[in-house]
C-alpha cells in the first residue's frame, strides 16, 4: 500500500515567535520517537490539513526532512486545534521503528443496521468509540469495524469479546466490556395537574368557608352559655 508523504524543513524559529509563522501559513511540528532526541520541523499549512484529513492518526506516513536522504516513518501523534476557530496549531510526529509494536487508540466505526433500535422502543447505546490495541506499526488500522446489525432484541450487547480482528492485532481492552447495546426506552408519564379554581370560584369557595366557621363558633358561647345557667339550679337542689 502507497503511503502518504510529508515534506518538512527544518525549525528554527520557537516559543512565542511561532505566531509569526501561523500568519506565513506554516505550522510548527514535533518529530520524537524512542532513542532520539525531538526535532523541531515545520510544514506548509494546507499540506498538513489535507494529510491530518485523509491519513487519521494512526496512519504511516513517509517523512521527508529536507537534507536528509532518507525518509523517515511516522505516525499522527498529536494534533492541537484552536478551540475556538478549530484552526491548526501544532503537530506532534512519532517516528516508529517498524520492527517494534506500538500501542494505539483505534476508532470503532459502526455499520449495519439494528432491528431492534429502529423499533419506536428501542435506543442505540454506544459505550466505546475506540478500542486500545497493540501491533506492528504496519498492521494498525485506520478503524474497526463494529457490525451492530446482530442486535436484533431489546437488551442485546456487544461486547469486546464478540469481536473478530485480525490475529495480528492484540486487544488490550477486557473482554467483558459492552462496546455498544439496544435498550428499551422508557417513556414517562407527566403527572396530571390538580385543577385550580377560578379566581370567582375561588372567592366563593372562601365566603362559604368563613361562613360555616362563624356558625360552628356561634355555637360555642350557646353551650358556655347553657352551662352557666345549670349551675345555679343545680346549687337550689342543695
Amino acid at each position: 500500500m502507497k503511503q502518504d508523504e510529508l515534506k518538512a524543513n527544518t525549525r528554527v524559529v520557537t516559543g512565542k515567535k511561532v505566531k509569526a509563522l501561523r500568519r506565513e501559513g506554516v505550522i510548527p511540528i514535533n518529530l520524537y520517537g524512542p532513542k532520539m532526541e525531538s526535532i523541531s520541523l515545520q510544514a506548509e499549512t494546507d499540506v498538513l490539513r489535507r494529510l491530518i484529513n485523509k491519513s487519521g492518526r494512526n496512519a504511516l506516513i513517509s517523512l521527508k526532512i529536507e537534507g536528509d536522504k532518507k525518509a523517515k516513518q511516522v505516525i499522527l501523534r498529536d494534533v492541537q486545534r484552536d478551540a475556538l476557530n478549530g484552526k491548526l496549531l501544532h503537530v506532534d510526529l512519532f517516528q516508529v521503528d517498524m520492527s517494534h509494536k506500538l500501542r494505539v487508540d483505534v476508532p470503532i466505526q459502526f455499520v449495519g443496521e439494528s432491528a431492534a433500535a429502529k423499533s419506536k422502543r428501542g435506543m442505540f447505546i454506544e459505550n466505546m468509540s475506540s478500542l486500545h490495541i497493540e501491533a506492528l506499526p504496519a498492521d494498525i488500522p485506520q478503524h474497526i469495524e463494529v457490525d451492530i446489525s446482530v442486535l436484533v432484541e431489546m437488551g442485546q450487547a456487544i461486547h469486546v469479546r464478540d469481536l473478530k480482528l485480525d490475529s495480528k492485532l492484540l486487544v488490550l481492552n477486557e473482554p467483558e466490556q459492552v462496546i455498544a447495546k439496544v435498550m428499551e426506552a422508557k417513556i414517562e408519564v407527566e403527572p396530571v395537574a390538580a385543577a385550580v379554581p377560578e379566581e370567582g370560584e375561588a372567592a366563593e369557595g372562601a365566603e362559604a368557608a368563613e361562613g360555616e366557621a362563624k356558625k360552628e363558633g356561634a355555637a360555642e358561647p350557646a353551650k358556655a352559655e347553657a352551662k352557666g345557667k345549670a349551675k345555679p339550679e343545680a346549687e337550689k337542689k342543695k
